[in-house]
């Protein structure tokens, strides 16, 4: 079931489909985009379960243009970067278009008190969605990061309150992330461990999808509802299942074709990655099937490196990158060769059993032959002796018969 909200995203606004007409959007870029997010979200958001992309375009264009407050804590802003950049240029100029970004420390130009004043102008009780990115420091009452000399735990808590939803984007948000990382000096952990009075959607990933942050924030500003949602606050739609399900190379796990070296042939021909580390088969996330940059095997396995399980707070940054992990669901079928056999020589009792076989083997030949004969190749001796032993107890007397009127 999805979540339902009271809350609405700033009515005051007008809806999308009016500001991308007035911006000169062209229809084909808007469809392109809806198509984008039927492909992060094929189910599990009703804003994409529709027949075509035009309906799911229909049902962006009604909804209002959603006011978004973005704040930065402890991140390297590579969340920010998988959103803005796009393969095509008109396509990140629509995203933008789309929502409206109203605070983003990267992107604004202001600084100093002018940010401060964005931020408290764009702070309107209920007529926003908080996006977090970053981990919050909790250490020391959170001595380890502050904004305009407020501890970031205290600013969080100001804006969150306000907010009629907040999203966690990437592992840093969603659960602490890199800097969450043993020893983790500065207390380092999520948005949902600070807040607690709030719908809170975590979206973890280094960096995640877009198209999954952009279907969560549509869905609320269209139907005041958020997608349904795992154990880990995650949307289902994008975590539903693990890497290893849909991997292009899962073929060669089951055959059991593994790379054993970065540069081996075995990876040269695109073998299975697992035993350099890979954790696919433990990672929810829809990498293998929504790949980054609208370019087809932009993501870590189809450039030929290892899963790092970025999505699961209990693998990634705490189990070594190249350290195998176990395979709890999936294992190579019984019923494929293995790439390469030892080879040896035949002992007698060996030579034996193969003899019998091929002794067997003609002998089932030699049976079947019999069997799949014709009837006329099986009667053929038997009529032949019945004529010879016929002949022989009743010998034949061959009389010239004469011709009519000869004595």
């Amino acid at each position: 079931m999805e979540h339902e909200h009271s809350g609405k995203v700033n009515q005051a606004r007008g809806s999308i489909g009016a500001h991308l007409k007035n911006c000169g959007v062209g229809r084909r870029t808007f469809l392109e985009f809806c198509t984008g997010l039927m492909v992060a979200a094929p189910y599990g958001l009703a804003l994409t379960d529709k027949a075509t992309p035009a309906a799911v375009a229909k049902e962006v264009a009604r909804a209002k243009r959603p006011s978004v407050v973005w704040l930065h804590f402890q991140d390297c802003t590579g969340c920010s970067e998988t959103l803005l950049r796009t393969s095509k240029p008109d396509l990140a100029d629509l995203i933008l278009n789309v929502i409206s970004l109203d605070y983003h420390e990267t992107l604004m130009a202001a600084s100093g008190h002018q940010a401060e004043a964005a931020l408290d102008s764009a702070v309107k009780p209920g007529g926003f969605v908080l996006v977090v990115e970053g981990s919050l420091p909790t250490k020391a009452q959170g001595i380890y990061m502050k904004l305009a000399g407020k501890p970031a735990l205290q600013v969080l808590q100001e804006v969150g309150s306000k907010a009629a939803a907040i999203i966690a984007i990437g592992s840093c948000a969603s659960w602490g992330g890199v800097p969450s990382a043993d020893p983790n000096p500065t207390g380092a952990t999520g948005v949902d461990s600070i807040i607690k009075d709030k719908p809170i959607v975590n979206i973890p990933g280094c960096p995640p999808n877009p198209y999954t942050l952009l279907g969560v924030v549509l869905q609320f500003a269209r139907y005041g509802s958020l997608p349904a949602l795992d154990d880990e606050k995650r949307p289902k739609f994008a975590f539903d299942r693990v890497i290893h399900d849909h991997c292009p190379r899962r073929g060669h796990f089951d055959a059991g074709r593994f790379v054993t070296t970065f540069g081996d042939e075995g990876h040269r021909q695109g073998w299975c990655l697992y035993k350099m580390g890979c954790k696919g088969p433990d990672t929810h996330a829809g990498c293998s099937t929504r790949h980054f940059n609208e370019i087809p095997d932009v993501w870590p396995i189809g450039i030929g490196a290892p899963c790092i399980g970025c999505t699961e707070k209990h693998i990634a940054f705490r189990i070594p990158q190249f350290e195998t992990i176990p395979i709890h669901h999936a294992t190579p079928a019984d019923t494929y060769p293995e790439v390469q056999t030892s080879q040896g020589s035949m002992g007698p009792l060996a030579t034996g059993i193969v003899g019998a076989v091929a002794g067997a083997a003609g002998g089932v030949a030699w049976m079947a032959r019999k069997k799949f004969q014709s009837s006329e190749e099986y009667a053929a001796p038997i009529i032949a002796a019945a004529e010879a032993r016929n002949q022989a107890e009743h010998p034949a007397t061959k009389q010239e018969k004469k011709p009519a009127g000869e004595a």
